[in-house]
C-alpha cells in the first residue's frame, strides 16, 4: 500500500525510509481517503508545525544579513555567517532553513496529491491552505538561494520543484534547480490556486485568501525590477493584489498606540496580522527563551543573552524627523516604531542615571561609540573622555543634540542621554520587536503578512508606474502612524526611491525583509556603524554573497544533480 509521511524528512530521508511499515506519527492513505476531514486536521498540524521550525533561521537570514542590527563580537554560531557574509554551505541554521522548507513542501504537497477536490467547502478550504504553505514556501526558498528577479531570472537558478513523495523511493532521480523565473511561476501559481479555494474566513494563524492575496503583493513586487528600470506588468500586478487585501476590510491598522505594542499582542487578537505561525508558551519553557529569535536581541526577566543591538543607522533613521528620548524621566516617542527599542539604562549606587554625551567616533579606520561623563555649568555643558574636555556646541538643545569637536580633530554629532550599560564596547539598545508576546518574554508568533506591508507594497508599485499621488498617499498612511504630522509633503522620481526604501526599512524592521529589500532593487547594503562586521564594505546586490549556498548536506543526500551556487 502507498503510504503517505506526516514526518518527512529531506529528500536525502527518502532514501532511507522503510515503505513496508510509517514511521511513528505517519498515515496511510486509505485512511486519509475513509475519513479525509479527520485525517486532514492531523495533515495540516503537520504542515503548519514545520513552520516553526523553518522560521527561525528565516528570519536570521533575512534580518542578520542586514543593516538594521549589530552584533556585540564575532560568534563560533553558524548565524554569524550572516552577518559577517563569509558565507559557507556548511551551516547547520542554512540546512534547517531548506530541510523545513522542504519539508513543509512535501507535507503540503501530499495534502494536495492526496485529497481530492470538491468533496466539501471546508475540505477544499484545508486544501487552499496546503497551496498557499507550499507556495509561500517556494517564494522564501528561491529569495534566499536565487538571485534578484531582475537580474536574468531566466537562466539564474532557482530552487528544485518537487511537490510530493515520489511513487518510487528505491530508484530516485529528482530535477536540478529550476531557474529562478520556474520557481517564481511555482510559487505565484500555488498562490493563485490557493486564492480560489480559500473561501473560509479564519484566523490569522491559518492561511486565508487575504494571506495568499499578501503574499502576491509581496511576490509581484519582487517581480517588478528596479526604480530605475520597472517593469510595469508586475508593479501593477503587485498594485491589484494589493488592492485586494485592503479593499477586503478584514484588517485595520492599528492606531498609533496599540502599534507600539504590536509585539504583545496574540496573533488571533491583532487586527493587523494577516498571516503568523503561531507560537505558544509552553513550547518556551525555561531556559527555551534564551535560543528563540528574540533571546539574541534582549534580556528580559533574566531570559535571553542580549548580544545584538538596534544598529547605530538605525537608531539614526528613527531620530531624523526628531529625537526620540527612551529615558524614563522624559520618556518620548517621536516615531512609534522606536517603541520597538529598549536601551538598558544604569542607575548608580544613588539610585539616579548618570548623564553622558553619546556619539559614534572613528578611530583607526573603525567606528565605536563613545559615552563621554557631562557637567553642566549654567548653559555650559563640558564632556569628558579619556582625561579629556570638550566644550559642548548645540545643534538642538531643546532635544539634547549637540556637537563636540574631538581631539582626532573631527566634528562629531551625539545626544545627551543617560548612560547605558555596554556589552563589551557596545551600548545596549535592546530590540523587543521579536518578545514579549502576551508578555511572556521572549515569545513571538513570527510575522509573515501584515497590513502595514501592503499599504508600502502598493505605494512602491504606484511609484514604479509613474503614479507619484497615489504612492504618496499610501507612503503617508503608514508614516504618519507612526509619526504625527510627519508626512512628506511630495513624492516624485527624484526622491521616491529613498523615501519608500527608507520607509519599508523603519516598518518592516526586525521581520526578516530588509536585506532581501536592498538588493532585489538593485542597491547597495552599506553598513557604516559600529560593530565588528566589515564597516567600510559595500554589498552590491551583484555580489555573489546576496544569495546563500545550498547546503552542503543537501547537495550530499540529493538523488540527481544539485547545483551550487557560485563561489565568487
Amino acid at each position: 500500500m502507498k503510504r503517505i509521511f506526516i514526518v518527512i524528512l529531506t529528500t536525502a530521508a527518502l532514501l532511507g525510509c522503510d515503505i513496508d511499515r510509517p514511521p511513528h506519527g505517519s498515515m496511510d492513505s486509505e485512511t486519509i481517503v475513509n475519513d479525509p476531514d479527520a485525517s486532514l486536521e492531523a495533515l495540516l498540524n503537520g504542515m503548519y508545525a514545520q513552520l516553526k521550525s523553518w522560521s527561525d533561521p528565516m528570519h536570521r537570514m533575512g534580518e542578520y544579513a542586514g543593516d538594521n542590527m549589530m552584533i556585540r563580537g564575532s560568534s563560533t554560531d553558524p548565524f554569524y555567517e550572516f552577518i559577517s557574509y563569509a558565507r559557507t554551505p556548511n551551516n547547520y541554521r542554512l540546512t534547517q532553513f531548506w530541510d523545513s522548507g522542504y519539508k513543509a513542501i512535501a507535507q503540503s504537497s501530499n495534502i494536495i496529491n492526496m485529497i481530492a477536490e470538491g468533496e466539501s467547502e471546508k475540505i477544499d478550504n484545508n486544501l487552499g491552505e496546503a497551496y498557499y504553505v507550499r507556495g509561500m514556501m517556494y517564494f522564501y526558498l528561491t529569495r534566499a538561494f536565487g538571485r534578484p528577479y531582475y537580474q536574468n531570472p531566466e537562466s539564474n537558478l532557482g530552487v528544485p520543484i518537487v511537490n510530493g513523495t515520489p511513487d518510487d523511493v528505491i530508484n530516485l532521480e529528482l530535477p536540478d534547480r529550476a531557474t529562478v523565473k520556474e520557481s517564481y511561476e511555482q510559487a505565484i501559481n500555488d498562490l493563485k490556486k490557493a486564492e480560489e479555494m480559500l473561501t473560509l474566513d479564519n484566523q490569522s494563524i491559518y492561511a486565508t485568501k487575504e494571506a495568499a492575496q499578501a503574499m502576491l503583493s509581496r511576490i509581484y513586487l519582487y517581480m517588478s525590477g528596479t526604480y530605475e528600470s520597472p517593469n510595469m506588468e508586475y508593479a501593477q500586478l503587485a498594485v491589484e493584489y494589493s488592492n485586494k487585501v485592503i479593499n477586503s476590510g478584514k484588517f485595520s491598522l492599528l492606531p498609533r498606540e496599540e502599534f507600539m505594542e504590536y509585539n504583545t499582542f496574540v496573533p488571533e487578537d491583532n487586527a493587523e496580522t494577516i498571516f503568523a505561525i503561531k507560537r505558544v508558551a509552553s513550547e518556551f519553557s525555561g531556559n527555551d527563551h534564551y535560543y528563540g529569535v528574540g533571546g539574541m536581541y534582549a534580556n528580559i526577566g533574566g531570559m535571553g543573552w542580549g548580544e545584538m543591538y538596534a544598529s547605530a543607522k538605525y537608531i539614526e533613521l528613527l531620530n531624523e524627523t526628531d529625537r526620540n528620548d527612551w529615558r524614563p524621566e522624559s520618556y518620548n516617542m517621536v516615531d512609534a516604531r522606536a517603541s520597538f527599542i529598549r536601551p538598558t539604562y544604569q542607575e548608580n549606587d544613588a539610585g539616579e542615571f548618570n548623564e553622558v554625551f553619546r556619539f559614534v567616533k572613528k578611530e583607526d579606520g573603525v567606528l565605536n561609540y563613545v559615552q563621554a561623563d557631562i557637567t553642566r555649568s549654567g548653559s555650559s555643558i563640558t564632556a569628558t573622555e579619556d582625561d579629556n574636555t570638550y566644550s559642548l556646541k548645540p545643534v538642538n538643545a531643546n532635544e539634547g543634540v549637540y556637537s563636540i569637536q574631538y581631539e582626532d580633530g573631527n566634528t562629531y554629532t551625539g545626544v545627551i542621554d543617560n548612560y547605558i550599560t555596554l556589552n563589551r564596547v557596545y551600548p545596549q539598545f535592546y530590540i523587543t520587536k521579536a518578545s514579549l508576546e502576551g508578555e511572556e518574554s521572549h515569545l513571538h508568533s513570527p510575522v509573515i503578512s501584515r497590513l502595514g506591508e501592503i499599504y508600502l507594497n502598493r505605494a512602491e508599485a504606484y511609484a514604479k508606474l509613474g503614479n507619484y499621488t497615489a504612492a504618496l498617499e499610501d507612503l503617508n498612511t503608514i508614516r504618519e502612524r507612526s509619526i504625527v504630522d510627519g508626512g512628506y509633503a511630495a513624492l516624485d522620481a527624484s526622491n521616491a526611491s529613498a523615501r519608500i526604501d527608507k520607509e519599508r526599512q523603519l516598518e518592516l524592521a526586525y521581520q526578516a525583509e530588509r536585506s532581501y529589500d536592498v538588493f532585489r532593487n538593485g542597491k547597495e547594503l552599506s553598513r557604516e556603524y559600529p560593530g565588528p562586521h566589515e564597516q567600510f564594505e559595500d554589498i552590491p546586490a551583484t555580489d555573489f554573497r546576496v544569495v546563500y549556498y545550498i547546503p552542503q548536506d543537501a547537495i550530499n543526500s540529493y538523488p540527481g544533480t544539485l547545483t551550487q551556487n557560485p563561489t565568487q
